[in-house]
């Protein structure tokens, strides 16, 4: 579905991944690493969860989170490109690549807003008004660690039963991340009034503001 083409009436009511757990279960922290803390100073993660735009209004406000780049992940070079994918036959995903200081927040805590605020991880290939694989849900790791993290935090979610459905977020290797049309950074800092930003995507952001005040950043990565 083109977002652009979304008039407020046909806006369908927001539904948020809070709103999908099965009670008053507290949501769980994700896995730890035992080990020393990371020398590294940056580290990048790549996440998809439906419409971009939101997913970058969110990260980009995360404390320790340097940069946010949207892009597509999943298919070839010559379908990177947001016309095409429009079509969902590439098997690309809207995607994040987010870059992060592992010495201020995890990659583990990085999931937890994933999976508790930024989108529902429940719904296969569509999030909200937006239907087709280029919104599913999937972490594109990229090494074993990220794999190994991933997999058991949606073990712990599933048994918890965090949410009244199971978690069909697929964890997959990343094989590229193509950067997508400049139109599409930090969309949501530049377009606020545009109807599914004000509908869909300021709500979530909002959320996670409520959720995580200790790791709200009032300034996003693209005003930095």
């Amino acid at each position: 579905m083109n977002k652009f083409s979304i008039g407020i009436a046909i806006v369908a009511p927001l539904v948020i991944a809070a709103g999908l757990m099965s009670g008053a279960v507290a949501f769980p922290d994700p896995p730890t690493v035992n080990g020393p803390a990371p020398a590294a100073k940056k580290a990048t993660v790549v996440l998809a969860g439906g419409c971009f735009w939101g997913m970058e209004g969110i990260f980009e406000h995360v404390k320790g989170v340097t940069d946010t780049q949207v892009g597509y992940s999943g298919g070839s070079a010559k379908t990177a490109h947001y016309e095409r994918i429009e079509q969902g036959d590439t098997n690309h995903a809207e995607s994040i690549r987010i870059t992060y200081d592992p010495s201020k927040i995890t990659y583990g805590q990085l999931l937890k807003i994933y999976f508790s605020v930024a989108h529902d991880p429940t719904t296969l290939n569509r999030q909200h008004n937006d239907v087709g694989t280029q919104y599913r849900s999937s972490i594109f790791y990229q090494d074993e660690e990220q794999k190994k993290i991933a997999e058991e935090y949606i073990q712990t979610l599933n048994a918890a039963r965090v949410f009244r459905s199971p978690i069909v977020t697929k964890v997959v290797p990343l094989e590229a991340f193509y950067p997508a049309e400049d139109y599409h950074q930090h969309f949501l800092d530049h377009n606020p009034t545009q109807p599914y930003i004000a509908n869909v995507d300021i709500p979530l952001q909002n959320d996670f503001k409520r959720a995580y005040p200790e790791l709200w950043n009032p300034k996003s990565t693209g005003s930095r």
